[in-house]
């Protein structure tokens, strides 16, 4: 029994089945994850090492090097990039796709640990993430205080260890240590005069206090019945009594002993500033709030939100807690709008039906099947594990014009067989069987142009398989009810409406049209194929490529680089004036928010080089957001570049990735261009890449071109003579400690820590001279070293000291050091970039020896990611080419149906060139999907020509061969004879019968995507493209199936037997039938 027949005969069933699909997608709607983008599953792993003090070329050659060695044997390994910057590095390990990520991550532990066997003694264990490109902030945690005497350190206290806890049980939610500020600290802060005058070095000092400060395991003495502890003192309860530590006996005034107070003082303080963070131009400290890449940004901006009274509640009530540039709003309003655009797109779609049928209750029929397949897609997109993101509600958008199909034309044939006088029910059983073949068909080459999707790689496998899987689930459930509920709502509802079915008389214009196309068919068709293949070849070169669309989310994030070495305190500054003018420029009221970064992370909380790379103090990054509406921020960012160039001539500026799609989209790259100059010889590197440098900023498209690696950090070269140090009595490891604890911490050298009694938190214990009591070579010479006799000797004695030059960064790929050149576009896409970037690199010559040039940023994701998109329109017109030939058992009509994919091709190649739109992963996605609206229609009237070509050749064997002994007799002569039928009659009865049909489902499909391509609504850039290919490339196809694929099907039909290609000797249709007798 067929679908259709059960159908009818369980009607009630089939309502049953209707209404758990509607209640199984309600509550698979509420527990799906919404989110912009699906999980990017982007194979990135991380791997941060701090060792504070260590400068960039010790990080390199001690720290990285020994990481990157091991990293290159592991499973599936692509690519290791490693930073190195004063006392932390970072490296990224790229693996291949299909990489179990799991197992990655236990083999990258495994050679961290053997790694570590070889590098110096007290090396710090490093962070090791895995950092998924979809693992970006969806908003910040920004503390503030009423209180004018509460320190930034004190805040950064309170966030780290009682706020950041408590994103502990909070699922897909993370945050790194807070930004701004530092971590607090029991400080020694020495006087250089004092040490002078004492004779004692601070490496005296930090020997001292680590003797008097230490931590002693405690025991226990049995005392009669009871067993208690016995701790010892070693460690002080209060930190004051660290003051009285002594540091010499018998060498202090009138030969008494010198205690740390009179060296210095001890503070209860906070660690090196390396970094201030800003809001609203305020110091401050903030918290990234990250997702994780499988989680809801929806649902974990909810959830920090709603706990926000749960912070406040463990903070000290002067210290506020907001949450500030919140993504989740975007989003909102992303998804928000799109399904508004599928609504409106269905409204149009059903009055497009309205206006073909012309009765309400077939027009009704048809939409219905809609929303229920939409349901029923829905649901099964949970159960496949998805989730509500921009991809599955496009393809949910996108189906709404193609669920027209399954439904009209079998509510079409209903009317057609109404019209010859039939029952109704005998009109709706026939004219629903007899379409479930084409039907199918139709359903299966749609859905063919998505089985691609599951052989890409990369980013283009995770954005289109649920684009795929939206259009596919929609569709086989849009088939199911065009079988079951069209039949039974068509019983119902088309009671006593038959007799107002009249069979539609053919369109005399439409006839009168074709017949001289069919009679000049031997020119039409090499025309067609000429001018549809040569608007491909000539447009599709001009149109603009690029990723993702661009869209304005009103907010800018920017990287500004004072002169190298530049102090923090002046770099601020910088920064504010650098506030200042962005608020000049956008108008003070239309900024909503800022925040920033100046300087570099503490080496204490290496992670937070992931989140947010600063390579020095002269480095910082701004991020503004504007008010709704108020800003379009590409011509603001035009106006800053000029306004910067004019008032900050020494400051550097580049644009970076502000909002969460940008961020997402760019796969962690800061802008969309990099040039990598690769080599072992750094000097040479740095001279070619100069001379690309000069030639890049001549390309017009091109904004804030400039290195990424600051290469003439100002440098204070100690160079201690080994022989006049051995005279004195030092020793180099003596000289050393005392040079850290002077210029930067004891912590460094000799860790020392102290437990808070009241909150049971242990902090640093460091000895330093606070910065700023040193501000001169001359005075620097004067920096106390210890001597073996005890006694200490000026720097001076044993050492030369002077100023140079050195890489403040080095970056190496694959071991090999690195030179990047970082770059912008404006007015122009990155397509058109890449090529006037190959042509600056043809035009410069090849690089020196032993050094190479690479191509990074955006521009080799994009490359693969329309390799992989172009190889699967191809693989997929090979898959709809197979699938017909299957099922007509003939290439030559399988060859016709395809015949209308260059038409789609060039009319969305057209579209998109007079719109102004890019080639895109959206645009070429409508591409896609265009090709397989337009095989289905190309189907329907390839069917009927067909059958009507195979009629006539019956008819003239009946003719031929009468009397006939039975019908049946009739076809078998008719197939085995092979007669020579009509074929332009076939063509146009064929054309004729399925003008309605499919001008129908083409203006319905076209009408529905209306809405998505005119981009209404926040965020309808993304989309628009989409749209606008599916109508551009239908609009075209529908054109070429009404008037040019008759003209092919009677070139490609003509000398073509109407026998059966079956070889079944049983077969009555088959050439080799034999009775059985015979």
């Amino acid at each position: 029994m067929n679908l259709v027949r059960l159908a009818l005969r369980r009607p009630l069933s089939v309502l049953v089945g209707v209404i758990a699909v509607a209640l199984a997608a309600w509550i698979g709607l509420q527990r799906m994850a919404r989110d912009v983008f699906p999980p990017l599953g982007v194979p990135t792993i991380y791997v941060a090492q701090p060792f504070g003090g260590m400068d960039p070329a010790q990080m390199e050659g001690y720290i990285t090097y020994f990481y990157e060695y091991h990293f290159l044997y592991i499973t599936g390994i692509e690519h290791v990039e490693s930073k190195s910057i004063q006392g932390a590095s970072i490296m990224k390990l790229q693996f291949h796709p299909n990489v179990d990520m799991s197992s990655a991550l236990s083999e990258v532990v495994a050679y961290v640990n053997r790694s570590r066997a070889f590098m110096p003694p007290g090396t710090p264990g490093p962070f090791i993430t895995r950092f998924d490109a979809g693992s970006v902030p969806v908003g910040y945690l920004v503390f503030s205080s009423t209180n004018a005497n509460r320190t930034v350190g004190e805040m950064q206290n309170a966030a780290l260890n009682q706020v950041r806890p408590l994103f502990a049980p909070l699922p897909g939610v993370s945050a790194p240590p807070p930004f701004g500020g530092s971590a607090r600290t029991i400080l020694v802060n020495l006087k250089p005069d004092r040490l002078r005058s004492y004779g004692i070095s601070a490496d005296e000092v930090v020997t001292a206090m680590a003797a008097a400060n230490t931590l002693s395991p405690s025991g226990n003495l049995p005392l009669g019945d009871k067993y208690p502890f016995v701790p010892v003192n070693a460690v002080v309860k209060n930190i004051q009594d660290l003051a009285a530590v002594p540091i010499r006996t018998g060498t202090g005034a009138g030969g008494g002993a010198v205690f740390v107070r009179d060296l210095g003082e001890v503070a209860d303080g906070a660690d090196l500033i390396t970094s201030y963070a800003l809001a609203n131009g305020k110091r401050t400290v903030y918290m990234p709030v990250t997702k994780r890449s499988d989680a809801s940004t929806l649902s974990v901006v909810e959830l920090v939100k709603a706990n926000i009274p749960n912070f406040k509640k463990v903070l000290p009530d002067d210290i506020e807690v907001t949450y500030e540039f919140d993504q989740s709003p975007y989003v909102v309003r992303a998804i928000r709008d799109l399904v508004k655009e599928g609504a409106l797109g269905a409204v149009l779609t059903g009055l497009m039906v309205l206006l073909f049928l012309r009765d309400w209750r077939s027009a009704f029929i048809v939409v219905i099947n809609i929303p229920i397949a939409l349901l029923a897609g829905t649901f099964a997109l949970w159960v496949s594990g998805q989730n509500i993101n921009l991809m599955t509600l496009g393809g949910l958008a996108l189906a709404v014009g193609i669920l027209v199909d399954e439904a009209t034309v079998a509510i079409e044939n209903i009317h057609v067989h109404l019209a010859r006088g039939r029952s109704l029910g005998r009109a709706v059983l026939d004219a629903t069987v007899e379409t479930t073949g084409p039907r199918f068909l139709a359903m299966l080459c749609v859905l063919a142009v998505f089985i691609p999707a599951f052989f890409m790689q990369g980013a283009a496998k995770a954005l289109f398989t649920p684009l795929a899987l939206a259009v596919g689930f929609s569709m086989v459930a849009s088939f199911v009810l065009s079988s079951t509920l069209v039949p039974v709502l068509s019983v119902w509802l088309l009671r006593g409406h038959e007799t107002e079915v009249k069979k539609e008389e053919r369109s005399a214009a439409y006839t009168a049209l074709l017949r001289p196309l069919l009679a000049a068919r031997w020119l039409v068709v090499p025309i067609y194929v000429l001018a549809a293949i040569g608007a491909v070849w000539l447009l599709t070169p001009k149109l603009g490529t690029e990723i993702f669309p661009k869209v304005d989310a009103g907010q800018i994030q920017l990287r500004l680089r004072a002169p190298s070495g530049t102090q923090l305190e002046k770099t601020e500054a910088i920064a504010l004036r650098t506030l200042d003018l962005i608020k000049r420029e956008a108008g003070a009221d239309n900024v909503q928010m800022s925040i920033g970064l100046v300087g570099v992370h503490a080496a204490n909380y290496p992670v937070n080089l992931i989140h947010q790379w600063n390579a020095g103090p002269e480095e910082g990054v701004l991020q503004v957001q504007f008010k709704p509406g108020s800003v379009r921020t590409e011509p603001l960012k035009e106006k800053l570049r000029a306004t910067f160039k004019a008032e900050l001539p020494d400051v550097l500026v580049s644009f970076e990735p502000s909002d969460i799609v940008e961020r997402v989209m760019s796969f962690g790259a800061p802008t969309p261009i990099e040039i990598a100059v690769q080599g072992q010889n750094l000097a040479a590197s740095k001279e070619f890449a100069d001379k690309l440098r000069e030639r890049l900023v001549k390309i017009p498209s091109l904004r804030d071109v400039q290195f990424a690696q600051v290469l003439d950090y100002p440098t204070l070269d100690v160079n201690i003579n080994r022989e006049r140090a051995g005279l004195l009595g030092v020793r180099m490891s003596d000289a050393t400690k005392s040079l850290v604890a002077s210029t930067a911490s004891s912590r460094f050298t000799v860790p020392n820590y102290w437990a808070d009694p009241a909150s049971g938190i242990a902090f640093s214990v460091q000895v330093q001279v606070p910065q700023g009591r040193v501000n001169s070579v001359e005075e620097f010479k004067n920096t106390p070293v210890t001597t073996a006799g005890g006694k200490a000797t000026l720097l001076r004695n044993i050492a030369s000291v002077s100023e140079g030059t050195a890489p403040q960064t080095y970056e190496r790929y694959n071991l090999v050091r690195v030179v990047s050149l970082t770059a912008n576009i404006h007015g122009s896409d990155l397509g058109t970039v890449a090529k006037e970037i190959n042509r600056v690199l043809a035009e410069v010559g090849a690089p020196p020896a032993k050094t190479s040039v690479a191509v990074r940023g955006q521009i080799p994701p994009m490359e693969e990611m329309f390799t992989g998109l172009r190889n699967g329109l191809l693989l997929a017109v090979v898959v709809i080419f197979l699938l017909l030939a299957a099922n007509f058992q003939s290439l030559r009509l399988s060859l016709v149906v395809v015949s209308t994919v260059p038409a789609v091709l060039a009319g969305v190649a057209l579209t998109l060139l007079l719109t102004g739109t890019t080639l895109n992963i959206q645009s070429f996605m409508g591409a896609i999907m265009a090709v397989g609206v337009a095989v289905a229609n190309a189907i329907l009237l390839v069917t009927f020509a067909e059958r009507a070509r195979v009629g006539q050749a019956s008819s003239l064997s009946s003719i031929q061969n009468s009397p006939a002994p039975a019908a049946a007799g009739s076809a078998e002569n008719s197939q085995k004879s092979g007669k020579m039928p009509d074929l332009l009659g076939a063509a146009l009865t064929g054309a004729t019968s399925r003008l309605r049909p499919i001008l129908m489902t083409s203006f319905a499909m076209m009408a529905g995507m209306l809405p998505m391509a005119l981009g209404l609504g926040d965020g309808g850039e993304q989309t628009a493209p989409l749209g606008r290919a599916v109508i551009g490339g239908l609009a075209a196809a529908t054109l070429a199936t009404l008037f040019v694929l008759p003209s092919v099907f009677a070139v490609l039909m003509t000398g073509k037997h109407t026998r059966s290609a079956s070889l079944d000797p049983d077969d009555p249709a088959s050439p080799q039938f034999t009775s059985a007798k015979s």
